[in-house]
C-alpha cells in the first residue's frame, strides 16, 4: 500500500497534501544517520584505516541519500513549472496570459492544487504578492496531486 493510494481514499486537501514516501521518510533517512552516528562511534573507539573508511562510507551514503531526493523534487518542481505555465496559457485571459513568466517557482507550484475555475482569480491575487502558502490557504476547490514524488 503506498502513500498515494492511502491518499487517494480520501479527498486531498490542504491539511493532508503533504506526501510522505515511507521508504526514504521512515526508512533511508533515518537509517543513513543511524549508520553515520554507528560509523563516528566507531572510529572514536577503534581508529583504524577500516573505521576512517566506515565513516566516509556512512557521509557519503547520507549526501546520497538527500542528494538523490533533492535530484528528484528539482526535477518535479520543473515539469509542474511547465505544466502550470501551459494550464494558464489555455483558462488565463489576455492581460494575465502574458504576465505568465511573471510566477515564482513557488507561486507555480502551490497554483498546481487551484481547479480550472479557481486558477485566474488565484493567479491575480498571486501576481499580488501571495505567497505559496497564502496561495494554498485560498484554494476552495482542491486540486489533487497524487502523482508526486
Amino acid at each position: 500500500c503506498t502513500m498515494s493510494s492511502v491518499m487517494a481514499d480520501k479527498p486531498q486537501s490542504l491539511e493532508n497534501h503533504i506526501r510522505l514516501d515511507p521508504l526514504y521518510h521512515l526508512f533511508l533517512g533515518p537509517l543513513s544517520f543511524i549508520l553515520l552516528i554507528a560509523a563516528v562511534t566507531n572510529l572514536i573507539r577503534h581508529v583504524t584505516w577500516m573505521s576512517t573508511l566506515q565513516l566516509i562510507a556512512s557521509i557519503w551514503a547520507v549526501v546520497a541519500t538527500f542528494k538523490i531526493r533533492l535530484y528528484a523534487l528539482k526535477v518535479q518542481d520543473r515539469l509542474i513549472r511547465l505544466e502550470e505555465r501551459l494550464r494558464m496559457r489555455e483558462l488565463l485571459s489576455e492581460p494575465l496570459k502574458s504576465r505568465i513568466g511573471e510566477f515564482t517557482e513557488s507561486q507555480l507550484i502551490a497554483l498546481r492544487f487551484a481547479s480550472d475555475t479557481e486558477l485566474p482569480a488565484l493567479a491575480e491575487k498571486a501576481l499580488g504578492g501571495l505567497n505559496q502558502k497564502q496561495i494554498k490557504a485560498a484554494i476552495k476547490i482542491w486540486r489533487p496531486d497524487y502523482f508526486r514524488v
